[in-house]
């Protein structure tokens, strides 16, 4: 069905016992050892995987405003050049902070932050591992201002722990602590517009032929590491540019897929009228306030790298927030606790860049989702 075509690419320490302290170190670079204070506690692991400048961070804070309380950056005594955001539920942190080079590093020896033999994945693994089980560790920090590795921060262990970054599956060691994970995949097309609507328009300075020469060079990597790690995605979205405007370059309407996998434990697919079937719906406009080009919605089945998987689709943006009630009393499996929840929240974070159209509301969706996941694995315990 060639509505719902995706878009593929090929992808060519034993634990301690309850109560011990262990220590926690980099097998590449030093840190201060650690006392890792151990808890009863079990957290659930989510991993959001995207390119940078793609939506990892906006994504994360509306995670955690579904999971309970708004996301923010570590309070006074700790680093900071912290990335860690912190909830009353839910503790996210940067994968960015496992750089085994800094700025000065990369650039002396020719890489990009992409490149995989730069990351330390074994302390990753470690750290991870350890929250996943209950103990507190000190994770390293990079300053993402001065590109310096800065001195490490303690992370105890949260509810839900949300891994963003570049690489969190990239690791099959890593992947496999994840209890869920999520690709953010903005095409090229896209990821051009943004880039240049931020860095010659809200920014400046910035010529068309610079910004394009910085997408080509971090594309080899991008494509090597990157990429191929949406295939081990439980849900992906994707952004693409709109079908309603032929010939469109600008993206400032985009068309976007929440594209997810069957069979995930705890998870259920997202279904628009009726599971199973075919839709293409276009709203009643009498009921859904849309300006040119109009808003139209899809749902069916289709293969994802050699995995059924559900898929709805959203193409256009919406004009009042306060109307997409209509929509989501048409959506089935949204794992809301009351009528209106998804309507609720994308109102809260009207701000937000993509709360307009698919993205915003698929990210949202995505958000209870995982909030439902995290209860029925808390209620298996």
């Amino acid at each position: 069905m060639a509505a719902f075509t995706v878009h593929t690419s090929a992808a060519t320490s034993p634990y301690s016992p309850a109560g011990t302290a262990i220590l926690l170190r980099s097998r590449s670079r030093a840190y201060p050892t650690a006392t890792i204070r151990v808890s009863c506690s079990k957290t659930v692991v989510i991993g959001v995987a995207a390119d940078s400048g793609c939506g990892k961070t906006t994504f994360t804070r509306r995670l955690a405003s579904v999971l309970g309380g708004g996301a923010e950056p570590p309070r006074a005594g700790r680093n900071p050049g912290s990335n860690t955001l912190v909830s009353d539920t839910t503790t996210v942190i940067c994968l960015d902070d496992y750089h085994s080079l800094d700025r000065v590093g990369r650039k002396a020896k020719g890489v990009t932050a992409l490149d995989p033999r730069f990351v330390d994945f074994d302390l990753m693994y470690e750290q991870v591992r350890a929250i996943k089980e209950g103990r507190a560790v000190e994770k390293p920090v990079y300053n993402h201002v001065t590109g310096l590795l800065d001195p490490p921060e303690l992370i105890t262990p949260p509810n839900i722990l949300v891994i963003k970054g570049l690489h969190p599956m990239f690791d099959e060691r890593v992947r496999d602590l994840l209890d869920f994970s999520i690709y953010l995949d903005i095409s090229n097309e896209v990821k051009l517009a943004w880039k240049i609507q931020r860095d010659m328009g809200e920014r400046g300075g910035h010529s068309l032929e610079s910004i394009k020469a910085s997408i080509e060079a971090r594309k080899p990597d991008f494509e090597a590491y990157i990429e191929p790690q949406k295939q081990y995605a439980d849900a992906v979205i994707e952004v693409l540019p709109t079908q309603l405007i032929p010939g469109d370059d600008e993206c400032k309407v985009v068309r976007v897929k929440l594209i997810m996998k069957e069979g995930v434990e705890h998870f259920a697919p997202v279904h628009l009228f009726d599971e199973g079937s075919t839709v293409y719906w276009i709203p009643c406009g009498r009921k859904l306030s849309c300006s040119y080009p109009g808003i139209r919605f899809a749902y069916g089945f289709d293969t994802y790298f050699g995995h059924e998987v559900s898929v709805v689709e959203m193409d256009g943006q919406f004009d009042k927030l306060d109307e997409l009630i209509y929509v989501e009393t048409h959506l089935s499996n949204l794992s809301t606790k009351f009528y209106g929840e998804v309507t609720q929240q994308m109102l809260r974070h009207a701000d937000v860049p993509g709360s307009n159209n698919g993205t915003g509301l698929f990210q949202t969706i995505v958000g209870l989702k995982i909030r439902d996941l995290y209860e029925q694995i808390v209620a298996r315990r």
